[in-house]
């Protein structure tokens, strides 16, 4: 199982794995705080429209290269002893997991910014695309794939 940052099939991996292996890294007796983000399937579109799932999608290759891109640089601030991004590809219910990022580092200080730059990072530079399915205000039902502009 591919624990680096990557784009994985959903339900390949889970939190507790990725908690676990960041703790395995030989530099984590230098951390005293690990962050974490979890994005999940919202229950509406900016519009206000009723989502019913999500499907994902990625250029894989180019999604992991550029994951791991983003983590060995943000690997590079003061105080981070490790960045992983991990996204997930399928089809997904309303509350269910789509993307987990882990930051471990010396102090708070140190990982909040770089989890808040490592989701931006992500949601512009890696080449995932989202296909949702909704059900408008009439009552009509639609899907659309939503462009990278338009993600958040």
């Amino acid at each position: 199982m591919n624990l680096n940052s990557a784009v994985h099939e959903k339900g390949e991996i889970s939190i507790a794995e990725l908690i676990e292996k960041i703790k395995v890294n030989p530099r984590f007796s230098e951390a005293g705080a690990i962050a974490i983000f979890i994005g999940v399937v919202r229950g509406k579109t900016k519009t206000g429209e009723k989502v019913e799932k999500l499907e994902i999608e990625a250029y894989e290759e180019k999604a992991n290269e550029v994951l791991r891109s983003i983590s060995e640089d943000l690997k590079k601030h003061e105080g981070i002893v490790d960045v992983q991004i991990h996204h997930f590809l399928g089809e997904f219910k309303v509350g269910e997991d789509l993307v987990y990022v882990l930051v471990a580092g010396s102090h708070r200080q140190n990982v909040f910014p770089v989890l808040a730059e490592a989701v931006e990072r992500y949601k512009k530079e890696v080449p995932i695309f989202k296909k949702e399915y909704v059900v408008n205000k009439s009552g009509e039902r639609k899907s659309y794939w939503v462009s990278e502009l338009e993600r958040d």
